[in-house]
């Protein structure tokens, strides 16, 4: 089987992934949803200059002076009147400064004698927030691509939106084969083990924004997994485990029975090298994972996750930053390595941390980490304090 690099291998992979199409949600109901139009402001924010404190609105020209009160300004319901020369207007934090004042004295700032304040000198704009300090009419806010998170969801309802365009959640058939996995509160049998992949991956899938399907352990048995794609109703099929070429390794066969044209075969990458991704002849994709959990959840992250991003629009490349070795690491093999890792910040750095022991079955190292260290194919040895390349994991 021919190995192709990790970039070249998603390259491929995305060739084959178009965005979904839109639907209407509600604001309310588009947590974690990506745009698919743009978000524009209906008018300033705010409409109206307001003040950013509570105490006196006032003409700095009168200032300082004593002022005759003549009204009150409050968050919603504003002072109609016009305040001239010689009066002051009592308001509160984010209330419509009234027409004729152009700044506010704070009320620590101002002392009351019935119906008069006295006030320091104040300059023009002190406390006032200008009409569409935030934001102006029209200004796009939000643009297509975006995913909404709590502070977009706000923007958009700053804006005056009910509804948005989004993209349809992708629909992932997750399928896991294995004679030896069982799946709790089951008793596994003296040669089985629990499925720690499964979860974990419809976990994944779920918050990246799809909508996923996880049958029952597939038997190794070719009509079984051949009947469990046929009849998985989705727009991508994800296979944990079979994906090799050993006599027990059926998921390969079944999507040639289903007529899968490969778009990669293999992938020169530790740990996963058994990664696969297709079409099939009627048209679903199908990635084919690896069934150790930690060389699944490596190849989630470096293909799956790209992959429903681009159903939903939104950008597929993976975010690296940079961080300083924390420790030496030897010269790397010919397969690009993504080593679990712990990053630190201390002193305005990042450091990372690779743990020693990188075995692909190991779920407790994957627990612990919360970033990948990429290890170029063919890397030399590298030494504490050199800058690496590494992959933030989205932790709680």
């Amino acid at each position: 089987m021919k190995l192709l690099s990790v970039d070249d291998a998603r390259a491929r992979m995305l060739a084959e992934i178009a965005a979904l199409p839109t639907e209407r949600v509600a604001l309310a109901q588009s947590l974690g949803r990506v745009l698919a139009e743009e978000v524009r402001a209906v008018r300033d924010q705010p409409p109206f200059p307001a003040s950013a404190m509570d105490g006196w609105a006032v003409r700095a020209a009168d200032a300082p002076g004593r002022l005759k009160i003549v009204g009150e300004s409050a968050a919603g319901h504003g002072y109609a009147g016009k305040v001239g020369a010689g009066e002051a207007a009592r308001i509160f934090t984010g209330a419509a400064v009234p027409e004729g004042c152009d700044a506010v004295v704070i009320q620590e700032d101002a002392t009351r004698d019935g119906d008069d304040v006295t006030v320091p000198e104040v300059e023009a704009g002190n406390h006032v927030r200008p009409a569409g300090g935030d934001f102006k009419q029209d200004q796009i806010l939000l643009e297509p691509g975006a995913r909404i998170d709590p502070w977009r969801l706000s923007l958009a309802a700053s804006a005056g939106r009910a509804q948005i365009e989004v993209h349809r959640r992708p629909r992932v058939a997750l399928l896991s084969t294995g004679e030896e996995i069982v799946e709790a509160p089951a008793t596994p049998g003296r040669f089985q083990i629990y499925d720690s992949g499964a979860p974990a991956l419809a976990a994944m899938v779920a918050g990246w924004g799809a909508d996923v399907t996880r049958a029952k352990p597939i038997r190794d048995q070719l009509e079984a997994v051949i009947e469990a794609m046929r009849s998985a109703d989705a727009d991508l099929i994800v296979t944990v485990g079979g994906a090799s070429v050993g006599d027990h390794d059926l998921v390969r066969a079944a999507a040639q029975a289903l007529r899968m044209s490969y778009r990669v075969e293999s992938v020169a990458v530790r740990p996963g090298k058994p990664t696969f991704f297709g079409v099939l002849g009627d048209g679903r994709r199908l990635l084919g994972l690896p069934g150790n959990p930690a060389s699944a959840f490596v190849c989630a992250e470096m293909f799956l996750h790209p992959i429903l991003n681009a159903y939903q629009g939104a950008s597929p490349e993976p975010v690296t930053i940079s961080a300083k070795l924390a420790h030496d690491l030897p010269a790397n093999g010919p397969r690009e390595h993504w080593m679990r890792a712990k990053l630190g910040y201390a002193r305005g750095e990042v450091s990372v941390r690779p743990y020693r022991d990188q075995d692909s079955s190991l779920v407790s190292v994957f627990a612990a980490s919360d970033a990948l260290l990429r290890r170029l194919a063919g890397a030399p040895a590298a030494a504490a304090g050199e800058v690496v390349e590494v992959l933030p994991l989205a932790r709680a």
